[in-house]
């Protein structure tokens, strides 16, 4: 997949809508578009990478300190059970956006689906400012 076309490479450069938990200058964080629950943050490198192999030590390093302020910052927003945290690469490993990105998933045994349609953007936006607060 082009950068042109990457979806995650759409949102950095402000083509595509999204809803933001953090952003620095190498990294952006919000929401997921597919949660599993209410919630769900993805933290992607603004630079296009495939995957983690093709970052630098110092760029892994600086992801992983954002995800673990987006888990505190969701930990304290919305205070789930648990946060399950998942990088994936390539297809075969469940990658479906070539672009590498982190999963930060509140997780609570009640959660999945406890939410209704949490795709509504009502509920994004609302998940997205509730975290902001903490991050």
């Amino acid at each position: 997949m082009s950068i042109e076309l990457c979806p995650f490479c759409q949102i950095i450069r402000g083509e595509a809508p999204y809803h933001r938990v953090f952003e620095d200058e190498t990294t952006i964080a919000f929401l997921s578009n597919r949660p599993v629950n209410l919630g769900h943050t993805l933290v992607v490198p603004k630079k296009h990478h495939e995957n983690i192999y093709q970052m630098s030590d110092e760029e892994i390093a600086h992801i992983f300190m954002v995800v673990r302020r987006v888990a505190e910052a969701i930990s304290k927003a919305l205070a789930p059970q648990g946060i399950r945290i998942v990088q994936n690469n390539g297809e075969a490993a469940g990658q479906v956006i070539p672009h590498l990105h982190v999963h930060v998933i509140p997780m609570d045994r009640q959660m999945l689906a406890a939410h209704g349609d949490i795709r509504e953007a009502i509920a994004l936006e609302s998940a997205a400012r509730r975290i902001r607060r903490f991050v």
